[in-house]
């Protein structure tokens, strides 16, 4: 009996990042594949999605404002409420506006990201971050192109 090989946490944070492009990359594609009822869903679908990453990543930021050595602490916690505000303003845009400002929103997320998490140990993540930043941009873009 062959035993499940054992996944490090640095693993699984890599599986779970790249499996979250997953809607990103699918959603785009199907605004060039399905007929023109389905189109407003799968639009929606994608803007929704992307404003929720962008939520995410500024809810990072209240992570780390929350830990008690953090150097920044009010930096930390007013950005990570940012994102999700102008997320959600996206969303009410029609999808050819909100996901252009949504690419512009996770570019401007890596760009504070690169900035601050050097300074709170998670140097590390860059690449990964840099990575799933930029297939996501694209597929915001790809599906703007789209509607």
């Amino acid at each position: 009996m062959s035993e499940a090989p054992i996944i490090n946490q640095e693993q699984r944070i890599e599986r779970l990042g790249y499996a979250g492009l997953i809607p990103f990359v699918v959603l785009a594609a199907l605004l060039f594949l399905v007929n023109e009822n389905a189109h407003p869903l799968v639009a929606m679908a994608l803007t929704g999605y992307g404003a929720s990453i962008v939520s995410f990543l500024g809810g990072i930021h209240w992570g780390l404002g929350l830990q008690e050595q953090c150097v920044d602490k009010k930096f930390h916690i007013v950005w990570g409420v940012i994102p999700s505000l102008l997320a959600w303003i996206a969303f009410l845009l029609p999808a050819y506006a909100g996901l252009v400002v949504l690419s512009l929103l996770l570019i401007a997320c890596y760009a504070v990201d690169r900035k601050t998490w050097p300074q709170s140990g998670l140097r590390q993540w860059m690449t990964l971050r840099f990575r799933l930043t930029f297939v996501a941009t694209l597929a915001c873009l790809i599906g703007a192109g789209a509607t």
